[in-house]
């Protein structure tokens, strides 16, 4: 477990009758940005809650760079939270706010908070009040109290909820930024599966609190990697007609009779009537190509309607 940061074994959370995470199964390399994804209600801030010890679980283990039980604390100052946008103090600076919980929290060195203002892009605040803050602004304090102990790993829940188009950027850019130059390993969850898109390196679905799938990035990209699918009645004939008829080689046979093609993806016409003419049933063909959306709507069922 040495290059393992998170795994959880069998985390279960249940309020009542409600299963809030059921049994989760999750692990979190060293080094990655793992987008936790869900809808809201999902079971995402429920299971950050129990990494940090903000909420007991119901049943399950929690291992923390491969520690548990009662390691478990320590090696949770390793850590750096933020579940939503922490309680600052409306008429103190970002400056004073942050000597406040360093005090409060016996983080060593002065120069802790001027560090930290400087990383989040915040030291020119100057005398400006929290209440005056921006969202973007405040969700930046959030992140440079979050890392006032220099962590190892982050978690994030929803940091980019409510932020503007400039502000999503600005964020995303100072999670990457952390990531490359102080390999910090990252844990956000979000309902804005775009923008999860252009940060993370492996996925978990949640739904119901329950995890679907954990995916890298890359294994996410090939299986939503645009194609044309077209369902035959004889799979081995119609690979012929692809090869010998169109030149094609980049596709796969799947089960069902399916075949996912990856050239000629401009011409399924062409596609249609080679098969066609080669004596190949053709049942259906289409283009397809999915986005991180896309992917999780078809894990879950498609739309559900309150």
């Amino acid at each position: 477990m040495t290059d393992t940061v998170l795994a959880t074994k069998g985390l279960t959370k249940r309020y009542g009758n409600h299963l809030a995470a059921d049994r989760v199964e999750l692990t979190v390399g060293k080094g990655q940005i793992y987008g936790l994804v869900g809808r809201n209600g999902a079971g995402k801030t429920t299971i950050i809650r129990m990494v940090s010890a903000q909420t007991v679980p119901t049943a399950g283990e929690i291992f923390l760079f491969g520690a548990t039980g009662k390691e478990l604390s320590r090696m949770r100052a390793r850590t750096g939270v933020m579940v939503e946008t922490p309680s600052f103090y409306p008429y103190l600076t970002a400056r004073q706010n942050l000597e406040y919980y360093r005090i409060q929290r016996g983080v060593p060195g002065k120069g802790t908070v001027d560090q930290v203002l400087e990383e989040v892009d915040l030291a020119d605040t100057g005398k400006k009040t929290f209440k005056n803050f921006s969202l973007g602004m405040k969700q930046r304090l959030g992140l440079a109290l979050a890392l006032m102990n220099r962590p190892d790993f982050l978690l994030l829940d929803e940091p980019i909820n409510g932020l503007d188009p400039e502000g999503i950027v600005e964020f995303r850019n100072l999670l990457l930024k952390l990531n490359r130059e102080r390999q910090t390993t990252i844990l956000i969850s979000s309902h804005i599966l775009p923008e999860l898109a252009n940060l993370a390196t492996c996925y978990g679905f949640i739904d119901n609190g329950v995890m679907l799938e954990q995916i890298s990035a890359q294994a996410l990209e090939e299986k939503c990697r645009a194609c044309i699918e077209a369902r035959v009645d004889d799979p081995s004939a119609a690979a012929l007609v692809l090869e010998q008829r169109l030149n094609i080689r980049d596709y796969e046979v799947l089960p069902g009779n399916l075949l996912r093609l990856y050239q000629e993806l401009d011409r399924p016409q062409a596609v249609a009537k080679a098969l066609v003419e080669g004596g190949v049933g053709l049942l259906s063909i289409e283009s397809r190509g999915a986005n991180l959306e896309d992917y999780f709507l078809s894990m879950i069922g498609g739309v559900r309607h309150a």
